[in-house]
């Protein structure tokens, strides 16, 4: 194959096309114009093979200076063919700053087996579900307030049913969002989203699932859920569909005409602070009692400040895409720098209700989760103030995920835990 006919296009560190030959346009069937600064290079391939293979062929290319290998691409027009790529780090200053693939065409079938443990990280992916931790935590608070302050006995199967019904509202709330996203054009407008933490799951760019896919799984877990909570209602009382209900409207009105929350100028934030700390502690509360209480809900309120945190600083890469498509949440509303303002603000203020709520229930471990988020969260805070406007503020988002974590489980141990 002449040299003419090879594909060679560069990109960063995250993926980012850079450069696209006169090949590639011919290979792909896409214009320069297209993908250049716009899309990243899984474009081109099935989605099993990335999420399988990509980082390993780039840590090997690193490790030797090079990587080939023979895979499958997909043109512009969905045809996939078979093709032989050499990808090799590129530098610039002793520094490596991103990558360059080579490709040619082969004439010949290329087969690449997907492993299971693939299949599965696609539905992983699809779902988000590593951000269920968001939707998880709050749920032992509403868990560890009934039984360390109000000193009710668990029903551990009323209690598992509840924490599983949570997470198949918080997945179906996910993919709903992706689904719509995708359909008002959010996804194809952001560029510059964080891969894995911001920009949504990318799943249907990916060819993990197509949009009538999307849609039928968001329903399908919505209907779990909603399994769930007619048995529980049955049990335990009508509160339990009232709540769920509540966090299902929420979830999928977050992104969903035409109430559309993100788009209400901070509203979304409100609702996403609501629903993923008090709305919870409050239902997994009336689980185990047949009673709503307002404490419960306060005892929420710290984890969902938190998460509402993740939710800000998840906005920041993503506010030009957003903007363009009338996503007008904090950080379209008010730019970049003032994640900086708001992240302080919810931060501040769960660290003040957590010692309120410590010294109000003779609940001093409290103190603990509040001393963690206050040390923790000033690093975090001191880190964007550097790095607000760079990449490199991904730090920040991967951080305060952890702090959502850290702080909200030490929080629920403190109110089992006696000294």
């Amino acid at each position: 194959m002449a040299a003419a006919d090879k594909s060679v296009i560069t990109c960063d560190m995250e993926g980012i096309i850079e450069t696209f030959s006169s090949g590639a346009e011919a290979m792909f069937g896409y214009n320069a114009q297209e993908v250049v600064s716009r899309q990243r290079v899984s474009l081109f391939s099935p989605g099993e093979i990335v999420l399988q293979n990509l980082n390993t062929w780039l840590t090997s290319a690193v490790k030797d200076g090079e990587y080939v290998t023979d895979t499958v691409f997909i043109r512009k027009n969905g045809d996939e063919f078979g093709a032989r790529i050499r990808i090799s780090p590129t530098f610039k200053g002793g520094v490596q700053i991103g990558y360059c693939g080579v490709t040619e065409e082969l004439s010949e079938v290329v087969d690449v087996p997907i492993k299971t443990a693939t299949k599965i990280i696609r539905w992983l992916v699809i779902t988000r579900a590593p951000f269920l931790t968001a939707a998880l935590t709050p749920t032992f608070i509403g868990l560890a307030y009934s039984s360390g302050v109000v000193g009710i006995p668990i029903v551990w199967t009323h209690a598992i049913l509840a924490i599983l019904g949570v997470a198949f509202l918080h997945l179906a709330s996910n993919v709903f969002n992706d689904y719509f996203d995708v359909k008002n054009g959010t996804d194809a407008a952001n560029s510059k989203y964080f891969v894995q933490y911001s920009g949504g799951s990318r799943a249907i760019e990916m060819r993990l699932i197509d949009l009538k896919g999307t849609r039928n799984v968001a329903i399908g877990l919505a209907i779990a859920a909603l399994v769930i909570g007619v048995y529980l209602t049955s049990v335990v009382g009508t509160g339990v569909l009232v709540i769920g209900t509540i966090g299902l409207f929420l979830g999928f009105f977050y992104t969903a005409p035409p109430i559309r929350l993100v788009a209400r100028h901070g509203l979304g934030e409100i609702v996403i602070g609501l629903a993923f700390g008090p709305l919870i502690t409050m239902g997994m509360h009336y689980v185990l009692t047949s009673a709503y209480s307002w404490e419960a809900f306060l005892f929420g309120i710290p984890a969902g400040l938190l998460t509402t945190n993740i939710l800000v600083l998840n906005q920041v890469p993503d506010e030009e895409g957003d903007a363009s498509t009338g996503k007008n949440h904090l950080i379209v509303t008010f730019g970049k720098k003032s994640a900086i303002l708001f992240y302080s603000m919810f931060w501040m203020l769960s660290i003040a209700v957590t010692v309120w709520l410590g010294l109000m229930y003779g609940k001093p471990l409290l103190n603990i989760s509040a001393l963690v988020s206050l040390m923790y969260g000033a690093w975090i805070i001191s880190y964007m103030r550097k790095h607000i406007l760079l990449r490199t503020l991904v730090k920040a988002n991967v951080n305060t995920i952890k702090l959502q974590i850290v702080a909200t489980v030490l929080f629920a141990l403190a109110l089992v835990v006696t000294w």
